[in-house]
């Protein structure tokens, strides 16, 4: 297992379409999947995407099942591993929060997302995955996913007066680098 580089935005690799992944449970995949799990821990993460370590598969990693240090009013959510992820959004309410990125270091927008989703896919052994989420869960999720199509949070801000340095938004807050 090993911290990998995550890139930042201005790095054409993240704004790809990702690769469907077709092998299940290889050497390969566990490892970088290891190397992910890592990386997102290291840099208190509340998910990753493969694109964003310069992956280019259709791999999200999210939740550590505990309370994540970003974001320390979220729910917790399941640790789990997404492979060629599909997202149906469930109704039309909308939730407009905060969110950030380990792509886009230092910044934070509110961003408009489905507040109830499903979504399907893959675990690294192949096994299915169908779970409906709500809230918090299912911003990450929904924004994990958006790398693997080569969309970045700032992408999606439709109110840019609420778009900001962490340090500005919320000096209050434990000092995060503004890089």
């Amino acid at each position: 297992m090993a911290v990998r580089q995550i890139l930042k935005m201005g790095d054409e690799r993240l704004l790809r379409k990702a690769q469907a992944i077709t092998a299940f449970n290889t050497p390969e995949l566990l490892s970088g999947i290891a190397d992910m799990k890592e990386t997102m821990l290291a840099a208190n993460g509340a998910g990753l995407a493969a694109p964003q370590i310069g992956w280019d598969v259709q791999l999200v990693i999210f939740g550590t099942g505990q309370i994540i240090p970003r974001y320390p009013d979220a729910e917790p959510i399941p640790p789990t591993v997404l492979i060629n992820p599909s997202i149906t959004v469930l109704g039309d309410e909308l939730q407009h929060d905060w969110e950030g990125c380990l792509s886009v270091p230092g910044l934070r927008a509110v961003v408009p997302r489905a507040m109830k989703i499903r979504y399907t896919g893959f675990d690294e052994k192949g096994n299915a995955i169908d779970r409906v989420a709500d809230g918090f869960h299912a911003k990450v999720v929904q924004h994990e996913c958006d790398h693997l199509i080569g969309i970045l949070y700032p992408m999606r801000v439709t109110d840019f007066s609420k778009f900001g340095y962490n340090s500005v938004l919320f000096p209050n807050l434990a000092p995060e680098s503004d890089d």
